[in-house]
């Protein structure tokens, strides 16, 4: 057969040839992506219609690389729940026999926890107290999670209590079937934060493949509870995005009341919206995530002050966490730290201080950038800068946190090899991490190594916020405004700047001509200075 250009086809041509033919295709363009196709195949063939599967699209594509990778994530720390008898007269209890937890690098806070937080007692989470501190003076404890971390480490317990009280299910201890139950729901958690990458990254679609199958995943998606909080990020940027800003600010406001760091996305939204005098939108959304946050976490702090204070007193007397910066500079240099050696009880005052010094300062230089770049930012770049700096600078960067940063990455710097080489340098800071934990006495390794690691992971992300400001400042070499502004900008995407009068000049975009008329048309999304268009990623200009 031969169609109207004359193109000879070795069958009948299909009635509809519609293709979507501006879909980024990695398996043509990045070399890592078309060596991986040639185990299904090959790279998708020059005159394939894109966007025509019946039902193998990206976004399902995606999805099932996300559950394979999260299979991975549970096989990973199965070990941790494996039981023997040795409980009194030989009852099965949980085996960590010979620090396993360390040895098989199996640890996740949700099984301690367990019994730390008096869950193992059907306990209410922020209403049952208990002492803690010996040797030492004793303190009362509560829940030390934010409420709805809290309330879903409840509401799993008693899912697993009633399976474990079922006899028609199948049986195991009670900490294990709890694991199990929390796993199921972060699982959920993170194929949302998946879908609403995906939904986010446009075009360049197959980048979610990236956070589908991320090697933190396989490390931290089961550590923590941070995918709840990632969930409720995407699902308020995607909301953002869609022009739901009332929406966006209910997700943002239920993410703080799970982890704080969904709550630092409506700074770069301020700077942004400011910038582009669409103020009175982000105010919706602000206002939106302030009522939503109280409306979540007063009934507890109404009913039980004492226990939801637990979390903000916790965070104010803890020191320097053995993978933060702080610590890092102490472990090769012995330096006592801003506070000195402190008591049990004593708060570092200093390092607390400073540790919020110096966020501030990173937020007000992301403000400066975002505000005098000649070409606005896209949010994700920005939302990637302020929780990086924030992780950075805080006196407590606990590994999951990392999980984090993924999706925000995926978005803010579309070159997957770097990613990848982040991915990876910070989850196999996990291995030292875990045998420094063992102990040298149980030949575990050397703190130097697990801090050594830790300054690599810090600078790869240090390399990554270089990058994107190098990126926002030459907007040109930045893949995802090849044909668009902002797919996340929502109603920043295309909008012309028009900063208040009252912005003194040194705060307002700092032209050079190129973008001058562009905003003086209206900003068009698909808009580009001529001197800034050039070939996709196929081309030389799609490296760094």
């Amino acid at each position: 057969m031969t169609d109207e250009r004359g193109v000879v086809s070795a069958g009948p041509l299909a009635g509809d040839r519609r293709s979507a033919d501006n879909r980024d295709l990695p398996s043509r363009n990045d070399e890592l992506s078309a060596q991986l196709s040639r185990t299904i195949g090959g790279p998708v063939g020059r005159h394939a219609l894109i966007g025509r599967t019946g039902f193998w699209t990206p976004m399902r594509v995606i999805l099932a690389f996300a559950v394979v990778f999260l299979a991975f994530g549970w096989f990973a720390k199965a070990p941790c729940i494996q039981q023997a008898p040795n409980g009194p007269g030989g009852t099965l209890g949980l085996d960590w026999s010979g620090s396993r937890q360390y040895v098989a690098m199996c640890y996740s806070d949700t099984v301690p926890l367990y019994g730390a937080e008096r869950l193992n007692e059907g306990a209410f989470p922020y209403k049952k107290s208990w002492l803690e501190g010996s040797p030492g003076p004793l303190q009362e404890r509560f829940m030390e999670y934010p409420v709805v971390s809290g309330l879903y480490q409840w509401a799993s317990m008693r899912v697993a209590k009633a399976w474990d009280a079922a006899t028609a299910l199948p049986g195991g201890l009670q900490v294990a079937i709890y694991f199990n139950v929390v796993a199921f729901g972060l699982a959920l958690a993170w194929l949302l934060t998946v879908w609403a990458t995906a939904v986010l990254a446009g075009r360049r679609v197959w980048d979610a493949a990236l956070v589908a199958c991320s090697p933190l995943v396989v490390v931290h998606v089961f550590t923590n509870f941070d995918p709840l909080a990632t969930a409720f990020a995407a699902g308020g940027m995607l909301a953002w995005a869609r022009k739901r800003p009332v929406l966006a600010g209910i997700l943002l406001g239920i993410g703080g009341a799970t982890k704080l760091y969904p709550l630092f996305l409506l700074g770069p939204l301020l700077v942004l919206c400011l910038r582009t005098g669409k103020v009175r939108t982000w105010a919706q959304t602000c206002g939106a995530a302030v009522a939503t946050w109280l409306v979540v976490n007063l009934p507890i702090l109404v009913l039980y002050p004492r226990g939801w204070a637990e979390f903000f007193r916790l965070n104010s007397t803890r020191h320097a966490d053995p993978d933060s910066i702080y610590n890092v500079i102490t472990s090769f240099t012995g330096w006592p730290g801003f506070d000195g050696v402190l008591r049990a009880g004593e708060h570092p005052v200093v390092l607390n201080t400073v540790s919020l010094l110096l966020f501030a300062a990173v937020c007000l230089g992301i403000g400066y950038v975002a505000l005098t770049a000649e070409r606005r930012p896209r949010v994700a770049q920005l939302a990637f800068l302020i929780v990086a700096g924030f992780l950075l600078t805080n006196k407590v960067w606990s590994p999951q946190y990392s999980l984090w940063l993924v999706p925000l990455a995926v978005l803010a710097l579309p070159h997957r090899r770097i990613l990848l080489a982040w991915m990876t340098i910070d989850a196999v800071v996990w291995v030292p991490r875990m045998y420094y934990y063992l102990g040298q006495q149980n030949k575990g390794v050397p703190e130097q190594w697990f801090t050594g690691a830790v300054v690599l992971r810090d600078l790869a992300v240090v390399g990554l916020c270089v990058l994107i400001v190098r990126q926002i400042y030459r907007p040109g070499e930045d893949l995802v405004r090849r044909g668009a502004d902002d797919p996340a900008g929502g109603v920043l995407d295309g909008a012309p700047d028009r900063p208040p009068n009252w912005l003194p000049g040194w705060l307002r975009p700092q032209r050079t001509g190129a973008w001058s008329a562009v905003d003086e048309a209206g900003g068009d999304a698909g808009q580009q200075p001529a001197e800034w268009a050039g070939s996709d990623e196929s081309g030389q200009n799609s490296r760094l």
